[in-house]
């Protein structure tokens, strides 16, 4: 009998949207090099996410605006090597997307030259036919409502999204056409736990939070976040370093803490 043990099976989409339909909690974390790749994958994280966060917590700029496709490609390429079981997620970079023709291109950079074996990219219900476009020529898209960090010039702050009624509306429509258009996974952001638990019920795909409340199908923190060297600490994050003692311990910490339902907690989330 081996003695070495038993690997588990790569995570898909397929198997992401069984979770979903087994009420399996999703376990997602950002990662920008294959040391740190390595942790989060022999910890159980389900999706490691190549964020565009790191243009702020990796290159030190004030925003994402700044981060290429290369930069992207880069941080993809190495983070592969660092995977075995968890699906590689990885962000479209600003204007990256901005019609059709030229998010085809760049997602077949990301995928062929960084490994990614599924994109996500930022905006509401314009973004259907770029969705849809990518969606058919084999691309799987995680959608990206609610604070959406390439508009933050547009959105004048990083602020609550999703508060009164028409924008709640507005953004449960949006999710439902961003579905329709092929989208396999959406992601939502500082986004009000009512609405989160309202547009979590009434989509077939997973939906992920991050500052969304426990509702959600899974949750998705910036690894930086998680262990506390972030210069502040976002309200929706929690320093799981703290409690883990160890890189390896807070990041298995945070994976026990989403199965369970217990992150995130009343405090970490917004009304």
């Amino acid at each position: 009998m081996s003695s070495h043990p038993r690997q588990q099976p790569a995570v898909t989409v397929t198997r992401l949207h069984a979770m979903k339909e087994d009420g399996e909690r999703i376990v997602m974390l950002t990662a920008y090099d294959a040391s740190f790749a390595r942790v989060l994958d022999a910890a159980g994280v389900d999706v490691v996410l190549v964020g565009d966060s790191l243009g702020m917590v990796v290159q030190g700029h004030d925003s994402t605006v700044p981060v290429t496709v290369d930069d992207m490609v880069y941080h993809a390429r190495a983070v592969s090597r660092g995977l075995q079981r968890a699906l590689l997620l990885v962000d479209m970079p600003f204007m990256s997307y901005a019609e059709p023709r030229a998010a085809l291109a760049n997602a077949a950079r990301l995928m062929q030259e960084g490994g990614a074996q599924m994109v996500k990219l930022e905006g509401d219900a314009l973004q259907v036919d770029t969705v849809r476009y990518l969606s058919e020529r084999g691309i799987p898209v995680c959608a990206h409502l609610g604070l959406t960090p390439q508009y933050i010039h547009k959105l004048g702050g990083y602020r609550v999204q999703g508060r009164d009624e028409d924008a709640a509306a507005k953004m449960l429509a949006d999710a439902r056409a961003l579905e329709a258009a092929g989208a396999d996974l959406l992601l939502l952001e500082c986004v009000p736990q009512g609405l989160a638990e309202r547009i979590t019920g009434a989509m077939g795909i997973p939906v992920i939070g991050i500052g969304a409340g426990a509702a959600c199908d899974g949750q998705v923190l910036v690894l930086h976040d998680l262990l506390g060297v972030s210069p502040r600490l976002p309200r929706f994050a929690r320093d799981f370093l703290a409690e883990g003692g160890s890189i390896e311990g807070a990041v298995k910490a945070y994976v026990d803490a989403v199965r369970a339902g217990a992150f995130p907690a009343e405090a970490e989330s917004f009304s």
